[in-house]
Parts: C-alpha cells; structure tokens; sequence
C-alpha cells in the first residue's frame, strides 16, 4: 500500500504553503480585527487556481483531484483557518454545486467568474429556524410563468454579504417533504435579493458569515439546479463532499497548532531548561501528533475514494468528525504550553483556539456525524 503522495501533489503543497506564507501569515490578525474580507487574496488564489480546484479546465479551473483540493486547504489553513474555510466553501458548496448538478448553460454563465476568483459564490442551506434540521427550511418557491418568486432568510451563509453568486435551497413542493425542496442560482442585483445581518463571531472572523435575505425574487427558469424536488438530495451529496474539505481545514489548523507549540517549547526556558524538555510537555506533543496523524490518514482516505468514484458518505463523515475534534483539542493543548502566551493574540494558538470550534459544528455537528457513521454501519 502506497500512503506517498505523488511529485505533482506535493508541487501543489509547495505552491499553497509559499502562498500562505507570503501572503497571508503577513495580514492574519489584520482581517481578523478588522473582520473584512481579503477580496485581493481571493483574486491571488482564482490566479493560482485554488477557486475552481476540481472544475474542468473548459470552465476556468484547474482540473485536480480531491487530494490536491484538500492539500490546498490543508496548507492554508496552517496558517489562517478562516482563509481555508471561505476557500473550502467557494469551491465545496456553491462551485461543486453548480459544477456537479447544473445544466450546460448554468455551468458556462457562473462557473468561469467563480473559477478564477472574480466573484465569491454563497450556499443557503441553514434557517433561522432550520440548522441540523435542513429538511425544515421555510424558504419558498412558487412557480410563475417564466420562472419562480422566492422568499425566506437564510443563516449562518458563508459569504452571505460579500458573495455574487448563490446557490440557495427552497420548497417548491411543500407537500412532498424533502422531496419537495429544489435549488436555484440567485446573483446579487436580482430584485428583492439582498444581505442580511453580519454576524460577529467569536473565530473565523475573516470569512463572511451573513444572512441572505429573499423578499419576493423573481428567478428564471433555467436557473434551477437539474429538475423540481432534486435539491435536497444534491446538498446531502454537496455536504458529504464539503465533510472532506472541512476535515482537511481540521487538520490544517491542528498541525499550525502543533508547529507552533514545537517552536515555542524549544524557545521558551522555566527552571533552567526549555519547556521541551519536560515530560509533561512532551506528553502533550505526543498526543496532538499521533490524533493529526490519524486525522491525516482519515481525510486523506475520504479524498482518495472521492477520486476513485466510491461511496463517501462513511469516509467523510468519519474524517470530519475525527478532525475537527481532533483540532479543537491540539489548540485547547496549544495554548496550554504557551501557558498565558497563549491567551494573548501576540502568538497564533490564540487564534486557532478561536477559530477551531466552528469545524465541530459547520457543515455537520460532530453529532450529526455520528448518527451518520452510526447509520451506515447499522446499515451494513
């Protein structure tokens, strides 16, 4: 069995991790106060073609696998996990969506803007009143002559105020349950869509988190996403995929965790001797190595069956459960050896602490991912 990844994988981690380093370890914090987001970062990324990774390259974007979809987001999100989230859902949620789904026509009208970083693409799924509950959305679409009026409020969207293209879930067909629910392309500057409130957020802060806001959008036909009643099985299908990108964020944000516990307990001295040095120290590295280790194994796992055409709905939700708490712990350890550096934002556990317990709760709590592991081996 071969766990090596190919000289044109890691060509792609040395281009992604030179980015971060370059471009983004100079600004973390600055987006993180200021809570804007990086459009000029996005537009680097669209060039390097990090915002289309796995669209053909006949739309815009890069033609690679899932495995180097999630080193990408594996190497950013070392450094900024909230670069590697917003890239995670551009690509995993509203580009997949469009790409996997979509008519030609949608496809060569939104996928090329997408692809090289030109406009931010949203995905409305969440409610105020709907979260782990998808199949309870409010939001409506009543059929018209030429197209469909939609109205609802979407939550929690990533990318809700600053995105220009949305792929949104509504009923069309409220008696049929889930099999009533279909999904459409909304652009901004459509009548009567609009942005919501910004939330502010304990981590994440520099990617966008808005509501969406629909009060009697008028979309055409052609830009529903394949046929009436197919749109909550397409999001299962989106989510599954998006766990994978999500476990990849994980594992990014727990070895930045580890890289800078290693560095600081080898700079800092207590009692005449580096930190590195004591037992208890060493404990605690041991153990956020051998969890990203597994972590590691997991994820890359789940994208090697996405790329060979497998069923991954096992695969991803057991490596996006393993690393997200997998990173949550390495940063809570992370900031235990910094010890009250730390707590302070002049060293960058600080921030992964922050930032690590939205990847337990995104795109599937660590409960619906048991109830889903839990199911498919019943099922077996």
């Amino acid at each position: 069995m071969d766990l090596s990844f190919s000289q044109e994988n890691n060509q792609i981690r040395n281009l992604a991790r030179e980015f971060a380093e370059n471009e983004i370890r100079p600004v973390v914090m600055k987006y993180d106060e200021s809570q804007e987001f990086p459009f000029e970062l996005f537009r680097k990324m669209g060039e390097l073609g990090f915002m289309g990774v796995t669209v053909d390259s006949k739309y815009g974007g890069a033609g690679l696998s899932y495995v180097d979809y999630c080193i990408i987001i594996e190497e950013i999100s070392k450094v900024d996990p909230s670069i590697g989230l917003s890239v995670a859902a551009h690509n995993g949620l509203c580009t997949s969506h469009i790409y996997n789904f979509s008519s030609e026509y949608l496809k060569e009208k939104y996928l090329p803007d997408l692809t090289s970083g030109k406009k931010i693409g949203a995905w409305g799924l969440t409610e105020p009143t709907s979260g782990t509950d998808a199949a309870g959305l409010r939001t409506t679409a009543r059929q018209v002559e030429g197209g469909y009026i939609l109205n609802g409020v979407k939550q929690f969207t990533t990318h809700g105020k600053v995105g220009e293209i949305a792929v949104v879930m509504a009923i069309t067909d409220r008696e049929k349950g889930k099999k009533g629910i279909s999904a459409f392309v909304l652009e901004k500057g459509m009548n009567g869509f609009s942005a919501g409130r910004k939330e502010n957020k304990l981590g994440m802060r520099a990617s966008d988190t808005s509501m969406m806001i629909m009060d009697n959008v008028f979309v055409p036909a052609e830009n529903l996403i394949g046929l009436e009643g197919e749109g909550f099985k397409q999001a299962l299908q989106v989510l599954d995929a998006g766990r994978i990108g999500i476990a990849a964020l994980s594992l990014g944000l727990a070895e930045g965790a580890l890289e800078a516990s290693v560095k600081y307990s080898k700079e800092r001295t207590q009692f005449g001797r580096q930190l590195a040095d004591f037992q208890a120290i060493q404990w605690k590295i041991s153990d956020m190595a051998t969890k990203i280790e597994a972590a590691r194994l997991l994820t890359y796992k789940a994208a090697f069956l996405k790329d060979s055409g497998k069923d991954i709905t096992l695969s991803a939700a057991t490596a996006k459960y393993f690393a997200s708490e997998t990173a949550v712990r390495c940063a809570e350890e992370a900031v235990q050896i910094h010890g009250g550096y730390g707590y302070v934002k002049d060293f960058p556990v600080e921030k992964f602490y922050r930032d690590a317990k939205l990847l337990t709760i995104g795109e599937g709590t660590s409960e619906v991912q048991k109830m889903v592991i839990a199911r498919k081996i019943l099922k077996s």
